[in-house]
């Protein structure tokens, strides 16, 4: 099998149904869950180009979750402000390119130093530079 060959269909493994002539990725799920210390509030506020997600208060401990079909053509994202005990971070919790290949249920965890993507193994990452 040639390297081209291997390529596409190792696309399309990533690819759920064809439905009539278009290809169906699977139907991806984000949950974030507020990691930083007992009593402390997260406030969470994710957005795509296309949709608002709104304003979204997490107690410690606690989640958020939010699902999606991610794009065919493989540019889907959803970026985030987090905001705490007067910091804000922001960081882009779903890049497709980034996050398809290690899952289709992406489980963040927010700590104070940036967010960790629970597989195996965990990937942290650091907040992003304010805009």
């Amino acid at each position: 099998m040639n390297p081209l060959s291997i390529i596409l269909l190792l696309s399309l493994t990533s690819l759920s149904a064809v439905s009539g002539n278009i290809i169906v990725p699977h139907k991806a799920q984000v949950l974030i869950y507020n990691d930083l210390t007992p009593r402390t509030d997260l406030i969470v506020h994710c957005k795509s180009k296309n949709d608002d997600l709104g304003v979204q208060h997490i107690a410690y401990g606690n989640y958020y979750e939010f699902d999606f079909r991610p794009s065919v053509l493989r540019n889907t994202l959803f970026h985030c402000t987090f905001q705490w005990n007067g910091t804000t971070n922001r960081f882009d919790i779903y890049v497709q390119v980034r996050d398809q290949l290690f899952c289709d249920h992406c489980v963040w965890k927010v700590r104070p130093d940036g967010p960790c993507l629970l597989v195996n193994p965990t990937i942290c990452y650091s907040w992003a530079p304010p805009a």
